[in-house]
């Protein structure tokens, strides 16, 4: 089975960034030892930047008397991600080269345990701002501000159907082909995180969507539950979301319902992510969507790991042969310091078959 994706997939992809869920994996860590915000993303803190220094890319400066870091004062820290790419598309027969993301960081410290986060993204003028307030027991916090809901892995790739699909950024598209998670979406509102002993957390938000096609007079209902743990030398996580919203579609309202599993293994070298959603009453009043990805990835030496992803997004869960569907080969390739290269290529499957497959080079740079 085959299916027609244009070269709007292929723009989008990575273009918000998010954390790499593997890496927690294969270290048998969580996303919170190498983010401020604890569901992962943004602004990493003084883990995550030594991590991005001197362990994940090939050539490091390991100099003793070379220092750098992202902290301005003793509580404040600045960061930022840059993101361009290369695009050659089998249906346009031509390359072009996208600027996808450009976006600031900035993090102050009020006190031992109430953090203040801001992020703007300058090509795509989209913008979070909260505060993170861990008044709770076992460190649970408290989000207050304009943010991104917790729901699935929060892989960096948002072509993932299991995000926002082949959403266009920069071509309007005539249909949905993706969940609402797209680039663009955050909402404001807060967000309540419970951390289960030390082997789980659970998370519920509740806020007003900024994105166009959710109703934003009403508010968005949204919650996580992730077991995660090791043995020996395998980590590995497991566990499911929810979500409520009012979805905007073909000029109609609907009460939108999402939920879905999601798992992941690991080890030193190795990496193996799956998720599966449902979406109901979310194309149309009365028909089921799902949304699938799995991914896996293997580190071939220090800063080169090959990943493969396969992506599909069912319409009607009634109705056969009405899936989008592409996989994606590539390498992430870190040569030095806060610099990765990223090449892939994607082939959409599809019926009947067409010359649509692109290769795509992306360029990342953060610090």
């Amino acid at each position: 089975m085959k299916l027609k994706l244009g070269l709007v997939m292929i723009i989008v992809g990575s273009s918000y960034i998010l954390p790499l869920p593997r890496f927690a994996l294969q270290q048998k860590d969580k996303c919170i030892s190498c983010h401020v915000n604890p569901t992962g993303g943004m602004m990493r803190n003084e883990n995550g930047f030594f991590f991005g220094r001197n362990v994940v890319s090939m050539s490091s400066p390991r100099d003793k008397n070379f220092t750098i870091s992202p902290k301005i004062t003793d509580n404040v820290s600045i960061g930022f991600d840059y993101r361009s790419q290369l695009i050659y598309s089998q249906e346009k027969n031509r390359a072009d080269f996208q600027e996808m993301t450009g976006s600031l960081y900035l993090n102050a410290s009020i006190t031992s345990n109430i953090d203040v986060i801001a992020r703007y993204d300058f090509p795509n003028s989209i913008w979070e701002a909260y505060g993170i307030a861990k008044i709770l027991p076992n460190e649970g916090y408290v989000k207050v501000g304009s943010f991104v809901p917790y729901f699935g892995i929060r892989i960096d790739d948002h072509t993932s159907y299991t995000k926002g699909g082949d959403y266009g950024l920069l071509f309007s598209i005539g249909a949905v082909q993706g969940l609402i998670y797209n680039p663009l979406y955050t909402e404001t509102g807060i967000e309540l995180g419970v951390n289960i002993s030390d082997w789980g957390l659970f998370t519920a938000s509740a806020g007003k969507s900024r994105f166009n096609r959710t109703l934003s007079s009403d508010p968005t209902f949204t919650s996580r539950i992730e077991i995660n743990s090791s043995i020996d030398k395998l980590g590995f996580f497991a566990g499911g979301s929810f979500a409520s919203a009012k979805v905007r579609s073909l000029g109609n309202i609907l009460n939108t319902i999402l939920y879905g599993t999601f798992a992941g293994i690991g080890t030193q070298n190795f990496s193996l992510m799956a998720e599966y959603d449902i979406a109901k009453d979310f194309l149309a009043k009365g028909i089921v969507s799902s949304a699938m990805m799995i991914e896996a990835s293997y580190l071939l030496t220090l800063g080169l790991e090959a990943v493969v992803r396969y992506d599909r997004f069912n319409r009607n869960i009634d109705i056969e042969n009405d899936e989008l569907t592409h996989l994606v080969f590539g390498l992430e390739f870190f040569p030095f310091t806060f610099v990765e290269l990223r090449p892939q290529y994607r082939i959409n499957l599809e019926e009947p078959e067409k010359g649509n497959n692109a290769f795509v080079l992306q360029f990342h740079f953060w610090y």
